[in-house]
């Protein structure tokens, strides 16, 4: 429709009969090429030079295989304009259509031969190539027409396009870095396509041409840019972070390219360049930087992440972070803007360090805090809520839980603080009141609540209807708040009377799924992985069979050095078990350990 309007528009422009050209037009978008044909012929009579109905004519003519015609009509343009490349392309197709391939080749030979030292007829007769799909002749055309320009800029975006569809990755990325050289601005548009477009050999070559190109034109930064770039989207931040740092010392810039980065590595799970990135904005930038607080505040967070997400440290690092952490805070202070740090730090200080005296203090007077946004003290309330329920204050606790719940009724914080005073029924052995809350929970925005509410209205469905009596659960509860209360040693005596008492069970395998998550904070991975094969074994189609492979998966992945056993297990997760929550996750791990390259 758009072309029938511009072509409506530019007959209209010529002075010709607007309503000849209108019906042409309406003829030829209907195929009915006979009835076309005659009107462009009329319309060509009254403006011989019209290159928009001349197209029309000849394409109606190669339509109806009027090949005599065709010439005709050719032979009389030529003898104006010898140099039209376009003429011998429509002879082309004509002796083309008639089978005869090298009379036609030689006829698209003749239009590059002809071509004038003019962009708009080198344009003209590519993109009538390209849209014959006969890319490599429009690639001689563009070739040609920037030896004849001496330009070898001027094509470069047209050219890169057409070895993109050729696929050609090399070439089409020197022409699209050529076009880059020209036109710096186009940094963005270079990178959405070599985004979509590049194979994964090919991003060895753009680093080729890259790094060559970078030691020729040192003051070109669209290199280093697309560098940098380049190295995040293959995950490697580190060499990312090197780009990034030299353009930021050079442009003398405010860190905003590197903080950027750092919390793609963060979130991406590479803690040590983000790290160093953040580090870099505290050290180099200060604060002046408008960026230096928050940097600040995540090089800590993910230090501590770092540490305790792979059950790394030793208690002489949670040392040195708790230094770090009461260092920045006395030098800015503990107030309202801090209090996400000092959430950070009273966790550190209760759940790794053993201290919930001071994780309660900390939290207790943030909570006070003149100006204190409500979420954040609504948060720490239910931080210092667990607290108290490890402290065996079960009352304060669920005060806490309480206030929350009413102040954010309608909000998922107000879902976190039910799902707490749920779980906290669920210990204390209330388990009809704590399922009826789980019920209504599992319809909660929030995936993570969502499922653990699902997770546990399910267990206690299975085990309370097993049973005339709800002693094994108790038992099995009350060992599962010994261990949120990090109380291990109680909660494997709690567990050896559940087995004792109650042998072969329905929660055996809960059991053993309990432990080996014990064994895991401990760090005593071969235990855990212990219990998780048993459970894989002797409880392959219990609802812990699926978590449990995919808990040994990651063990054998992170922990114990075995990939092939990793990939294994990940492969089973999604096969044998593909209704399961963690299969599309599985199939991901797998591809990746298989080395794949995987979005």
């Amino acid at each position: 429709m758009r072309f029938l309007i511009l072509g409506v528009a530019l007959v209209w422009s010529l002075g010709l009969n607007a309503q000849e050209a209108k019906l042409a037009q309406q003829y030829f978008y209907d195929g009915e090429y006979e009835k076309a044909v005659v009107l462009y012929e009329k319309l060509l009579q009254q403006q011989e030079n019209n290159e928009y109905v001349f197209d029309r004519y000849m394409d109606c003519l190669l339509q109806l295989q009027r090949y005599a015609d065709i010439e005709k009509a050719v032979a009389r343009v030529l003898r104006k304009n010898p140099d039209d490349g376009k003429l011998y392309v429509y002879l082309g197709r004509a002796l083309e259509q008639q089978y005869k391939e090298e009379e036609a080749n030689a006829q698209y030979r003749k239009a590059i031969e002809k071509l004038p030292k003019d962009r708009y007829a080198i344009m003209r007769l590519a993109n009538t190539f390209g849209g014959l799909n006969k890319v490599d002749l429009a690639i001689e055309g563009y070739v040609k027409g920037s030896e004849l320009l001496n330009d070898k800029y001027v094509f470069a975006y047209s050219l890169g396009e057409l070895y993109r569809r050729k696929g050609d990755g090399a070439k089409m990325i020197e022409q699209f870095l050529n076009s880059l050289e020209a036109s710096p601005e186009r940094l963005e548009n270079v990178q959405t396509i070599f985004q979509r477009y590049l194979l994964e050999e090919d991003y060895k070559e753009l680093q080729r041409q890259l790094y060559a190109r970078a030691q020729e034109n040192e003051q070109a930064i669209q290199y280093p840019e697309l560098l940098a770039w380049l190295f995040v989207q293959q995950k490697d931040y580190s060499n990312a972070l090197r780009q990034l740092r030299a353009l930021d010392r050079r442009l003398k810039e405010n860190g905003a390219r590197i903080f950027q980065m750092a919390q793609i590595a963060a979130n991406d799970g590479d803690y040590d360049p983000a790290i160093e990135a953040f580090d870099y904005i505290v050290t180099q930038k200060g604060t002046e930087s408008p960026f230096y607080l928050d940097a600040k505040l995540s090089s800590l967070r993910y230090r501590r992440i770092k540490l305790v997400e792979g059950y790394s440290y030793t208690p002489n690092d949670l040392r040195l972070l708790e230094q770090e952490y009461v260092s920045f805070l006395t030098q800015v202070g503990y107030n309202r803007n801090t209090a996400p740090l000092i959430m950070e730090l009273a966790e550190l200080e209760a759940y790794y360090l053993n201290d919930q005296e001071k994780a309660i203090s900390l939290l207790k007077d943030m909570i006070d805090y003149p100006g204190l946004n409500p979420r954040k003290q609504a948060e720490a309330k239910l931080i210092l809520g667990d607290l108290y329920l490890i402290r065996e204050e079960v009352w304060e606790a669920t005060l806490l839980y309480s206030q929350v719940d009413k102040a954010f009724k309608d909000d998922q914080l107000g879902n976190d603080a039910r799902f707490r005073n749920a779980r906290l029924a669920y210990y204390s052995g209330d388990f009809p009141w704590a399922q009826a809350q789980f019920d209504v929970l599992k319809a909660s925005t929030s995936k993570l609540i969502s499922n653990d509410a699902l997770d546990l209205s399910v267990f206690i469905t299975d085990n309370l209807g097993l049973d005339s009596i709800d002693t094994p659960l108790k038992l099995y509860s009350e060992a599962d708040l010994l261990v949120f209360q990090n109380r291990f040693g109680d909660a494997f005596l709690k567990l050896d009377s559940l087995l004792a008492a109650f042998p072969q069970h329905a929660l055996e395998d809960d059991v053993a799924y309990l432990q080996a998550q014990v064994y895991l904070k401990q760090r005593k991975y071969q235990e855990a992985a212990k219990a998780y094969e048993t459970i894989i074994e002797k409880f392959s189609d219990g609802i812990r069979a699926d978590n449990s492979i995919f808990a040994l998966a990651g063990l054998y992945e992170k922990f114990l050095n075995d990939r092939e056993k990793a990939k294994a297990l990940y492969e089973k997760l999604f096969i044998d078990y593909s209704g399961s929550t963690f299969a599309v996750e599985a199939r991901k791990r797998y591809r990746i350990l298989r080395g794949d390259k995987v979005q």
